[in-house]
């Protein structure tokens, strides 16, 4: 179904040596084939140079306008045929989509109008591969604020790239372009988006094409290719947190004649899929999906859709990340640092969901959330030796344990007498464990320590004992 992003040979333009470096600038899209050099400068080159680099203005001009030429060509014939790449065409197109991740080059081709003419390019091919390029072109330029803001001004771009996303049958836009070509439409999107400057710009025209996130959900709820559930997960992630009210409106339970129905009541269920397939394809991806669905729990309208829908399934989904994954009695403390960007949004949204549910909690998760404390307790001993005035503060790491024992406090206000006394028995809760948590909880949640005594003291009376004594309880 999804055509994969080759590799485009390198023949030489002209220069000696490669163009203005691109560290420091955001992150680019980057074609296999490396930015074409010579090794000897030709004469009248320094005329014909793009800015400081060596890449010639007029080998430009020839490439584009034999796009334009092929496009035109091809508008003019009979038939719906879609646009034949010749080999040395691609080639010298894959050569300007290395040369774009220069500032000198992408300030250029915005000046020269090329994002008009790939824009065309785009609106009128069929061709994925040619799609794929042209995007990819646009996206390097949208890497330099100076090339983003004229780009994300132009509002053709904005019609284009969104109507494409936002089509009235999801499935479109995975059968009429390559998985690199949707993925390259999300980063270019993406890289405005996280652009201040111009934020607010697509924010809107997304708020206007609310078919966008059917196509989102189509895409995280029916796609197995990591590479595109991460990008459309990075992008839905973004929208979410830049613009709470296009958050609540994707959410929100919609009238019955609303047209966009369907994709709000699925916003949510959708992210758990994509969560569920990332699970163990990609760390960074899962990571992603759950601060997503954290953000639900943060507005009514999110909580709503969770209990009202797919909270259940969300619940049991995060247990197994939880118990099953992460933080296992094997592993060394020190996997916290790894783990961390993990655990916070899992543990939140339990937290959150916990009160909306009412779920059971089982004796596999009080056991991990005991484990977390205690191995950050560990942790923090490792790296101070005793001196707590020498640990440098984390700021995630800190935010775990916080909301850990936030979610332990509301679990052991809430855990049954008979539930509790089986945990004891059956060695989940040992002494290290529950000073590690009682260190934890104190001094914000002393009512719950004072109640966790109480517990103990039918159960683990030497237990309960010591805790008074050496916390002052």
């Amino acid at each position: 179904m999804i055509m994969e992003r080759n590799e485009c040979s390198t023949e030489d333009v002209a220069g000696d040596g490669s163009g203005s470096s691109a560290a420091g600038s955001p992150e680019m899209d980057r074609n296999p084939s490396p930015p074409p050099e010579e090794d000897e400068p030709k004469a009248g080159e320094e005329v014909d140079a793009i800015g400081e680099t060596v890449y010639s203005k007029h080998w430009l001009f020839s490439t584009l306008t034999r796009l334009i030429q092929m496009v035109s060509d091809k508008e003019g014939e009979q038939g719906d045929a879609s646009v034949l790449l010749t080999e040395e065409l691609e080639e010298d197109l894959c050569k300007v989509w290395d040369m774009a991740m220069d500032e000198d080059v992408s300030v250029f081709l915005q000046e020269f109008k090329a994002a008009d003419i790939l824009l065309g390019v785009i609106a009128k091919s069929r061709n994925p591969r040619l799609t794929e390029i042209c995007v990819g072109i646009l996206g390097n330029m949208a890497c330099f604020l100076e090339t983003c803001i004229s780009l994300s001004q132009n509002s053709d771009l904005g019609a284009v790239l969104l109507l494409l996303l936002g089509d009235n049958d999801p499935p479109t836009i995975l059968e009429t372009c390559s998985v690199t070509c949707t993925c390259g439409f999300l980063r270019l999107l993406l890289t405005c988006v996280s652009q201040p400057a111009v934020a607010h710009l697509w924010l809107d025209r997304i708020q206007q094409q609310p078919a966008v996130c059917s196509s989102f959900c189509f895409i995280m709820s029916s796609s197995t290719n990591v590479d595109l559930l991460v990008k459309v997960g990075e992008l839905v992630d973004k929208l979410f947190d830049e613009d709470e009210e296009l958050m609540r409106s994707w959410v929100s339970v919609p009238s019955e004649n609303d047209l966009n129905k369907d994709a709000q009541q699925d916003i949510a269920s959708s992210l758990l899929e994509a969560a569920t397939q990332l699970r163990s394809e990609s760390p960074e991806g899962l990571e992603v999906y759950l601060h997503s669905i954290q953000l639900l729990t943060t507005v009514q309208e999110g909580m709503q859709a969770l209990v009202g829908g797919c909270g259940h399934a969300v619940w049991a989904f995060l247990c197994k990340v939880v118990c099953e994954d992460l933080c296992q009695p094997d592993d060394p403390p020190l996997i916290l640092q790894e783990q961390k960007a993990l655990l916070v949004p899992a543990l939140a949204v339990l937290s959150a969901l916990h009160s909306g549910l009412h779920a059971d909690i089982s004796a596999e998760l009080i056991g991990s959330v005991l484990r977390i404390l205690h191995f950050y307790a560990e942790y923090r001993q490792s790296r101070t030796g005793g001196n707590s005035e020498s640990e440098e503060k984390d700021a995630q790491l800190e935010a775990l344990v916080e909301t850990t024992a936030e979610f332990l406090s509301v679990v052991l206000m809430e855990i049954p007498e008979d539930l509790f006394s089986s945990f004891v028995k059956e060695g989940h809760l040992t002494e290290k464990n529950c000073v590690s948590a009682v260190s934890a909880l104190l001094p914000q949640h002393s009512s719950v320590v004072q109640h966790l005594v109480i517990l103990l003291s039918e159960v683990e009376p030497k237990l309960a004992d010591m805790i008074k004594k050496d916390f002052l309880v």
